[in-house]
């Protein structure tokens, strides 16, 4: 028998009486529930307990406000039943344990139907219900959504902040808190430096990298400067093999790997020598991708870079220096004489065995083998910094 629409009005009328008598007890029967069948629930600690227990006590109110309005208007989820929680509930609590929540609330209600209901309107009770607990599901997803969303707005903040610190040689407690606010604990730390692909959104170029990063097993922050992306990796066992795909989703150009470091206290080391190395790699057109910012250590004091003059003329000249005249002799005539043995021995009067033993040594202070032609060419500019340092001061 078809039921009239004023029958039903007076169903309803009836039925939210009864449920607005019985709502205070909702609210302890779900928890109670909870408890019983949540292993999650129980596990949380007595203040996250007492914030569920206020939602789902909302949750109630909004739904026998629901129900009473005539289902006309679908529920304000996120202010009626999530507002009542602070948002770092959000962060404890998943959304399937939301859903899981709403399970419980909803069968709560739904064993206490025979009760609940008015004479005839155990229908229109649960027709509401399977409607309600939709829209809660549906609103609780947004929810998440939105807050996932202002996270990671957040954290891309960050994570910019942190990279612009680094570039700039900020880096102090501060900045440790903002990576720290990312869950960065990575050591050791290493930065490459490369171009943006040409005409892709900054954000496309970072989440690219992200995702080169995942598949290396490496933390990266990432950041885009004009034309420019830094990446800070850490936990990098070999940095070159960690930076072989992010330097595939670069744009067109070097890409530049600054040395290793202890950790993001020493991270500028590695910055202004990626960053050096990037501005001077066009001197070296055929250097591989990427490239060690060491290996560019000529280009990069010709370039004006004081920190690899400082190491050509530290580390590479002045322990030929300390080891003798004789050795830079040998040399600088093997280097001007191209790579000649028999012509450096007939013009220093030696016997070319004399000059091998000469450019052994020179390789084991330097590391770095005079027949080499890129390690001739690095010889050459550690010998003529390290003479234009000797030169005597003028007035």
């Amino acid at each position: 028998m078809r039921v009239d629409s004023a029958s039903e009005a007076r169903i309803r009328e009836q039925t939210t009486e009864r449920l607005e008598k019985a709502m205070g007890s909702f609210g302890t029967a779900a928890l109670a529930s909870m408890e019983q069948h949540l292993p999650w629930f129980r596990r949380m600690p007595a203040d996250q307990r007492s914030w569920i227990g206020l939602v789902a006590q909302a949750g109630i109110a909004a739904f026998v406000e629901y129900f009473k309005t005539g289902e006309q208007t679908r529920p304000a989820i996120a202010g009626e039943v999530f507002g009542t929680a602070p948002r770092e509930l959000l962060r404890a609590i998943k959304l399937r344990h939301t859903i899981d929540m709403v399970r419980v609330i909803i069968d709560v209600v739904e064993n206490r139907l025979a009760e609940l209901a008015a004479p005839g309107g155990e229908a229109q009770l649960r027709e509401a219900i399977l409607r309600y607990t939709r829209d809660v599901a549906f609103g609780a997803a947004q929810v998440y959504a939105q807050a996932a969303e202002t996270r990671a707005a957040w954290d891309a903040r960050l994570e910019a902040l942190v990279v612009n610190a680094v570039m700039r040689g900020e880096v102090d407690d501060g900045m440790h808190s903002w990576a720290a606010a990312l869950g960065w604990t990575s050591k050791p730390v290493t930065v490459i430096a490369g171009h943006t692909p040409p005409d892709e959104e900054p954000e496309v170029t970072i989440d690219q990298m992200q995702l080169a990063a995942r598949r290396a097993r490496v933390d990266v922050l990432a950041g885009v400067q004009g034309d420019r992306v830094i990446v800070i990796v850490g936990g990098a066992e070999d940095p070159m093999a960690a930076a072989r795909p992010i330097a595939a989703k670069c744009g067109p150009g070097p890409v530049v790997v600054g040395p290793s470091v202890a950790d993001l206290y020493d991270s500028t080391i590695a910055a202004r020598a990626a960053m050096a190395g990037l501005r001077a790699a066009a001197a070296w057109p055929d250097a591989p991708r990427p490239v060690n910012a060491h290996d560019l250590l000529p280009e990069r004091a010709l370039d004006g870079d004081d920190a690899a003059r400082a190491y050509l003329v530290d580390e590479v000249y002045h322990p030929m220096l300390a080891a003798g005249a004789p050795l830079l002799d040998t040399l600088t005539t093997y280097l001007e004489q191209g790579s000649s043995l028999e012509a450096t021995a007939r013009l220093l009067f030696v016997h070319p065995n004399t000059v091998r033993y000469r450019l052994r040594r020179v390789t084991e202070l330097t590391g770095l083998a005079p027949a080499d032609g890129r390690n001739a060419f690095t010889l050459r500019i550690a010998l003529a910094l390290g003479r234009f340092a000797a030169r005597p001061a003028r007035g």
